[in-house]
């Protein structure tokens, strides 16, 4: 166990205070092994952590503090930087307003600026919606856009991690038609470097494996069913390998998966969400962690929504959120190994 002063400080943004972020995020600091593995602090708005500890029936202390030196980073003392004040009983709220989603939207910037700065050495982020962004006058459709903009990364990719399969996403958010039209080698290979990069400095993978899903059935069986394999991906492939990254396709994409979950590969590089969010969320729907690669800074985040159905009634799952915490002090650390 690391002495407590060499711990990392991790900011956890309160995500969207009507979801199940405030729930989930107080959950998962009521465990006293989070506070051996770093310094927790909330970046979001004590009067709403308030309620979830009424609502759960926690008797944690609540600590306002306006800078992350000041936090006693203590088992049973809640940090937290008050970024809003939220008067309103979210528990009778059906979905956010312009209030909660604005004030959301501040939380995330606010972790982002801490971050660039090396107050905190990484932020996660509880879960949010794209509703609640709009409200905001948001012109972002998710965290990963915004993090990108605020950060000015250029080159960066999603990256879902679980304890057996990691995925990394080569288009996001947009419509399954444009896939095909959006995918170019330049973009495929960014993902490659990105992976093979994000798989040695931020997971400690010394050699990594990297698979690359093809578009079509059976990765387009010689062209049988569709021509971006052989026009797009397989020379995207070769240029990398050129570059001395281990990697491999493109692979049929209804066994590539299985391949990787058995520990052939360490990541598979897949063309579209769904392709492979489906497969990870079936292995990982309860531990899986959405990490973003590429940015100057460390960010995890849950792998599910706001869940609003559900929020504010005592029996949401933190195991996501545990996981995330967890491995962005991992990464932390070892990204400040890395320096050394």
């Amino acid at each position: 166990m690391k002495p407590p002063h060499t711990l990392p400080i991790i900011g956890i943004t309160m995500g969207d205070p009507v979801g199940i972020g405030p729930e989930i995020l107080v959950k998962a600091l009521n465990n006293s092994k989070m506070y051996t593995l770093c310094k927790p602090l909330i970046i979001g708005d004590s009067q709403i952590i308030k309620q979830a500890l009424k609502l759960l029936n926690f008797k944690h202390h609540v600590h306002i503090i306006t800078d992350p030196d000041q936090g006693k980073y203590e088992f049973n003392t809640l940090d937290i930087m008050d970024i809003s004040t939220i008067h309103t009983d979210c528990s009778s709220l059906s979905g956010p307003t312009i209030e909660t989603g604005t004030a959301m939207q501040d939380y995330i910037t606010k972790g982002i600026d801490l971050a660039l700065t090396h107050r905190i050495s990484g932020l996660v982020t509880c879960p949010i919606t794209k509703t609640a962004l709009k409200l905001a006058g948001s012109q972002f459709h998710g965290h990963t856009e915004l993090l990108a903009h605020r950060t000015k990364a250029k080159d960066y990719a999603m990256m879902l991690s679980g304890k057996t399969l990691k995925v990394v996403l080569v288009t996001i958010h947009i419509p399954l038609s444009q896939v095909s039209a959006r995918l170019t080698r330049e973009d495929i290979i960014k993902k490659i470097k990105l992976t093979h990069t994000s798989l040695k400095n931020r997971f400690n993978i010394k050699m990594p494996r990297i698979a690359v899903a093809g578009l079509n059935p059976h990765a387009g069986e010689e062209s049988m069913f569709g021509r971006e394999e052989e026009d797009i991906i397989a020379p995207a492939v070769r240029l990398a390998k050129k570059d001395g990254i281990n990697v491999s396709g493109p692979l049929p994409p209804d066994t590539v998966f299985y391949q990787a979950v058995n520990g052939r590969y360490d990541a598979v590089v897949c063309m579209y969400h769904d392709q492979g969010l489906i497969p990870f969320k079936l292995t990982h729907f309860k531990d899986g962690v959405n990490t973003t690669i590429g940015l100057p800074i460390i960010r995890t985040s849950v792998d599910h929504g706001t869940a609003y159905d559900i929020a504010w009634q005592g029996i949401a799952d933190h195991s996501s959120l545990t996981e995330a915490i967890k491995m962005a002090a991992f990464q932390a650390i070892n990204k400040k190994a890395q320096k050394k």
